[in-house]
Formats: structure tokens, C-alpha cells, sequence
């Protein structure tokens, strides 16, 4: 534009910016109230809490790409789910945790629904399974059993989300539940955990004892910080400046623990609460912390995973 100087560039930079973070702060409104359901579901999928957030947080990137080239606002929960359901597919089949076999495979088993077991039961059982069961099921049986028997959606819903006909839908959910309830029988219990790390034991006492030059000087100098469904930052001065929000936060402790089924740090804000607010998970490499992922807004995480402390909380 001419006549235009550097400072009105910048300042429509601003004005830009400003839109887009409006902009995302209205969609992240918008799906709030589904946000909990997507984990249940991408925790299943996934086999993990924590990757389970991973996706959700790309389904939410994505719909939000997406969302910007629509003219209308398509049914909410549905598109979510269609998307997620992708998301998580993707993931999987990148990580070659199992073998494939494509959604379509479900059409090949006849949809007899005498052949389904009694429902309150199916429910139950996935209801209790863990999160890793899951894993043992074909995608569409997967998806089709934490679709019906853990978010208790109609096969109408399901069909839709997955883009599958009812009756696929009815004869991947039978062979799901058969495949659940023989992954829960042959599971054996809990082995033993190894002892906490000596690294995330000094990171939790000086965090405990808010020595922020102690804890900044862990950080490797790639540092990664994913303060869940707020932002996030990488490299030791930006993440340096993460836990100045800790220092202004009055009465809360830590301990260390694991979290579905990794290290972590739990934070207490309240000290009558026998379990912990929200969890802290760290990354090493090298003997320096090389990912933070902090939970303290996405507290609906703490539904789908225990943490179980390893020893009193430190204040």
C-alpha cells in the first residue's frame, strides 16, 4: 500500500493475529463440552492417555483448518468424531503397533444381533478394561466398541461418524466385544514398576522447593513445552518463561508418580484431595529434560488415567 510505513505493517500483523486468536479461542468454546468424550474415545483408540490427547489436539487443528474453508458449521459431535477417528487410525498405522485391517472388513461378518452379547454386560466390560486392551481389536471392531459400550452412542451415530453402514457397524461391534472380553482373560496382572528416575526426582524437589534457576538449568536447550489446549513453546528461553506462571501460584504441591503408565509429576492445588489436580509429564534425554507436558488446563484427562504417587506430596 502506498504511503504505507513499517509500523503500519506491524500494526496489521497485530490486528491479524488478534483475529486468529479470537477465532480459536471461540472454536476451542465451541467444542469444549465435546473435548471429554474425544479423549475417552482417542485413549481406546490409541491405547494411551497420553497419546490419546496427542490426537484429540490434532483433531481440533484439523477441524479448525477445516472449519475455515466451510461455508456452514456441519453437525458438531459427528464431524469431531470422523475425524478423530482418522486421526487416530493414522497414528496407529504410522507407529505399526499392530497389523491393519481395513474398515471395510467389517461387511464380511453377517450382522445377526442375537449373535451380540447381552448389552449392560458389553458395557460394563469395556467400561473396565484397560486402555491397552483396546489395542487387541481390529480398528473397526475398536472403534465401534468405545463408540457403543463406553460413549453408549446409537449405531446410527456410530455408522454415521464412521462412515460405515448399520450393519457393518452391528457385525464389527459383535466381533469387538468377542475379541475384548478374550483379550481381558488372557491379560495378566500388573508387573512390578521400576524405581522413579533419579532425574525426575531432582526436577520434582527443586520444583517443589521453587528454585526456578535449578529447575530451568535440567532444560535441554531444545526444549519442548505442550501446555495442553493452550499453547506451546520450544527452546530453553521460551520454556524458561513457563514457570514464572508456577511462581505466582499460590499453595500447591508435587510428587512423582506415574501416569498412564509413565513418569510424571502430579500437581495438588488442593491439600484435602487425595488425588492430584492435574499431572506434569517429562522427557529426558541426555540427563535433560527434553519435552514438558503439562495438563493443567485439560483437567477432564485426569477422568481416563490414574496416577499413582510414589510418595508423599512434596510442598
Amino acid at each position: 500500500m502506498a504511503g504505507s510505513t513499517p509500523e503500519d505493517s506491524a500494526a496489521g500483523d497485530a490486528d491479524l493475529l488478534g483475529v486468529l486468536d479470537e477465532g480459536r479461542r471461540r472454536f476451542l468454546s465451541l467444542v469444549s463440552d465435546v473435548r471429554p468424550e474425544l479423549l475417552r474415545y482417542c485413549a481406546r483408540m490409541t491405547g494411551s492417555v497420553a497419546d490419546g490427547e496427542d490426537v484429540v489436539q490434532d483433531t481440533l487443528a484439523r477441524a479448525c483448518f477445516e472449519l475455515s474453508h466451510m461455508t456452514e458449521l456441519p453437525p458438531l459431535r459427528p464431524w469431531l468424531f470422523r475425524i478423530a477417528h482418522h486421526r487416530a487410525i493414522d497414528r496407529w498405522r504410522r507407529e505399526s503397533l499392530r497389523a491393519t485391517e481395513p474398515l471395510e472388513a467389517a461387511d464380511d461378518v453377517a450382522a445377526d444381533a442375537a449373535l451380540e452379547p447381552e448389552q449392560a454386560t458389553a458395557r460394563r466390560q469395556a467400561v473396565q478394561a484397560a486402555l491397552s486392551s483396546f489395542l487387541a481389536l481390529a480398528p473397526a471392531q475398536r472403534a465401534c466398541v468405545i463408540l457403543k459400550d463406553v460413549l453408549d452412542h446409537s449405531l446410527e451415530d456410530i455408522a454415521e461418524e464412521l462412515s460405515l453402514s448399520v450393519a457393518a457397524v452391528k457385525a464389527a461391534l459383535h466381533r469387538g466385544r468377542v475379541a475384548l472380553r478374550a483379550a481381558g482373560a488372557g491379560a495378566s496382572g500388573a508387573g512390578q514398576r521400576n524405581a522413579i528416575s533419579a532425574e525426575l526426582l531432582r526436577y520434582v524437589q527443586l520444583f517443589g522447593a521453587h528454585d526456578w534457576d535449578g529447575v530451568r538449568a535440567l532444560l535441554a536447550d531444545d526444549v519442548r513445552l505442550d501446555l495442553a489446549s493452550q499453547r506451546k513453546a520450544a527452546g530453553r528461553r521460551a520454556v524458561g518463561s513457563y514457570f514464572s506462571n508456577y511462581a505466582r501460584t499460590p499453595r500447591w504441591s508435587v510428587a512423582p508418580g506415574w501416569f498412564d503408565g509413565r513418569e510424571a509429576m502430579a500437581v495438588w492445588t488442593d491439600d484435602t484431595a487425595e488425588s492430584p489436580s492435574y499431572v506434569v509429564a517429562i522427557e529426558w534425554r541426555d540427563g535433560r529434560v527434553a519435552a514438558i507436558r503439562d495438563f493443567r488446563y485439560a483437567p477432564y484427562v485426569m477422568t481416563e488415567a490414574r496416577f499413582e504417587a510414589e510418595r508423599e506430596p512434596t510442598p
